[in-house]
């Protein structure tokens, strides 16, 4: 993945977090352009800098990323008390038989 692409889905998923989905005035998104401006290089140069500074950034890429799809995950399968046969059956896409009367 190139810097410009970590940079980019970084932001996205910062709006993510984001209450509000708003980051014009969040302090990391800040950062995050301040490190992309710091580290950028041209074709001729080599800067180990800016390969640890995409490593870092894939990292906490896949950290922001890994808390979301948990938050996701841990709100939709939290345990709220007893649920009913039907609600159990739902929730792992089953279907209960019906009673032909």
């Amino acid at each position: 993945m190139t810097a410009t692409k970590t940079l980019r889905a970084l932001l996205q998923e910062l709006r993510y977090a984001s209450p509000n989905g708003c980051i014009k005035n969040s302090l990391a998104a800040r950062y995050l352009l301040a490190q992309y401006k710091k580290y950028s290089t041209t074709d001729l140069q080599l800067c180990k800098a800016r390969d640890e500074a995409l490593f870092l950034g894939q990292t906490y890429l896949t950290y922001l990323g890994s808390l979301r799809k948990y938050n996701e995950l841990h709100k939709e399968y939290h345990g709220r008390g007893e649920r009913s046969v039907k609600e159990t059956a739902d929730l792992v896409g089953f279907k209960l038989p019906t009673d032909p009367k």
